[in-house]
């Protein structure tokens, strides 16, 4: 089989018909040169509408969802309308997407009628905004001449059960890419499947959670056995700092898979936090790239990366997040605090991304989500129920006035004093560490400050480790994800 690359393409890059006619050119442009599997997410916005529309339809609003079945039946009718000329070809993906808007109306309609929504049903809503993109932009490959089907992942990618968050069955999804998708590739069919979803054994549809189409792309990268895997997005690549809070933050040319991670895991919006586990053990790289800037090399995240010579890497930072205190003099004494605090944690699936424990032992925090704090609250609360009672344990407590800064880099371990002048920085610029935490990896180096405090930190650490003046290496990125210097307008959109 020739070489094969997966492209995703986000949101931003499917938001109208103009994106989707560009990122339908980029993916013309690799296909050339070898096969192409294309992962998609819902138009720009559309997933959050769709959420917002099931929390009405369990509040009993049935008129917000017929409001906004219309009002997507508009937007992706009036793309497709833009984007294919041929009558025959726009009146078949015209009736796809009328089948699935009938069966969102039919979802929400029976969630507004019982009031009720459960995991598995919002899973279904959720995952729609794909179901209709996914139809768009194999309908503007094959007008550039393409030969492209839309797939659901539900038919390739197999999960398990977990709705809302679930984590993929690599070997039953090996079986089932190989089995729908090697046929077509062989075919010279390109296929456009939807990102964020997947199914269970049984087929019941699930989600991989918000962000989740990077995750799906690597996942299938790993189970086609693909060369490589392009993340197309709004952005050049992954940045030394979220440029909204450091504007001199620069892309980095080249990244490693763990210095990457450790951004994702701490708040880099560019990578879904999961993306990276398929492909590390295979050491495929992962670009990540401007679908509005094709021309631009972006970043590519490989098994190595590349030094900066000076240890750190980049910067990133969390807000949204919840410090939780499991407090008192009595907490010495038992040994099992820290087993039965992460199996309350557990058992909500509660992700814990940061912990740090007192000298005195006196105290253990760890940060999580917000919107895990009232729950995650109520089990600590009932897990040391006993302890509370007599005093042992005198407080779980919850600070949601916080904001994780982690330090990233993956030699820091070897250059000595990284850690210092990260305090010392901090300090002259009166920052307050609220807590400290360091992995024995020594990838990153995580600090808990006052939310209002947080860009003033990033900025004063990305000043200090002198990230804005570390050069780009010129490079050119790798032939089989690199479009034309100039993409062509589509004749679809030329007037």
């Amino acid at each position: 089989m020739p070489r094969l690359c997966v492209m995703k393409f986000g949101g931003t890059s499917v938001g109208d018909a103009a994106c989707i006619a560009r990122a339908a050119a980029i993916v013309q442009s690799t296909a050339s040169d070898g096969s192409v599997v294309v992962v998609v997410s819902a138009m720009s916005g559309v997933t959050n509408r769709l959420i917002d529309a099931a929390r009405h339809a369990e509040a009993g609003d049935a008129e917000f969802a017929t409001k906004l079945v219309a009002e997507l039946r508009h937007q992706h009718s009036k793309a497709l309308g833009t984007l294919v000329r041929d009558a025959r070809r726009a009146a078949e993906v015209d009736k796809s997407l009328s089948h699935v808007l009938a069966e969102l109306e039919r979802l929400l309609q029976g969630t507004a009628l019982l009031r009720e929504l459960t995991p598995r049903a919002l899973d279904a809503i959720s995952g729609m905004g794909e179901r209709l993109s996914t139809p768009l932009l194999a309908a503007a490959l094959n007008e550039l001449g393409v030969s492209s089907v839309p797939v659901s992942a539900t038919d390739v990618i197999v999960t398990d059960p977990h709705h809302g968050r679930a984590e993929p069955l690599m070997e039953p999804t090996r079986e089932r890419a190989a089995k729908c998708l090697h046929p077509l590739l062989k075919k010279g069919v390109v296929p456009v499947v939807t990102g964020f979803i997947g199914a269970t054994l049984e087929r019941v549809p699930t989600t991989l959670g918000r962000g989740g189409s990077d995750y799906s792309a690597t996942i299938l990268g790993a189970a086609l056995g693909a060369q490589e895997t392009v993340i197309w997005t709004d952005v050049d690549g992954v940045k030394t700092a979220d440029p909204k809070l450091v504007p001199e933050a620069r892309t980095i040319d080249e990244i490693s898979y763990n210095e990457a991670a450790e951004l994702a895991y701490f708040g880099a919006k560019v990578l879904h936090p999961n993306t990276l586990r398929p492909v590390t053990a295979a050491g495929v790289p992962v670009w990540i790239r401007n679908s509005f800037a094709p021309e631009k090399p972006g970043t590519k995240i490989t098994a190595r990366g590349s030094s900066n010579g000076g240890g750190v890497k980049a910067l990133t930072a969390i807000r949204g997040v919840t410090l939780i205190t499991v407090g008192g003099p009595g907490i010495v004494g038992l040994p099992d605090v820290l087993a039965r605090s992460f199996a309350a944690t557990a058992s909500l699936r509660t992700n814990v991304l940061f912990v740090s424990q007192s000298s005195s032992q006196n105290d253990i925090c760890f940060v999580i989500s917000s919107s895990d704090e009232k729950r995650t609250v109520e089990a600590l609360r009932h897990a040391f129920a006993p302890e509370i009672a007599e005093q042992t344990v005198e407080h779980v407590s919850s600070n949601s006035r916080i904001a994780i800064v982690a330090v990233v880099g993956e030699n820091m371990h070897g250059i000595p004093g990284i850690a210092g002048r990260t305090f010392s920085a901090l300090g002259r610029e009166g920052i307050n560490i609220i807590a400290i935490a360091q992995g024995s990896s020594e990838y990153n180096i995580s600090l808990v400050v006052e939310a209002d405090a947080m860009q003033r930190a990033m900025l004063t650490l990305h000043r200090e480790f002198r990230l804005h003046e570390a050069a780009s290496a010129a490079r050119e990125p790798h032939t089989a994800s690199r479009p034309p210097k100039r993409i062509s307008e589509p004749a679809s959109l030329r007037k």
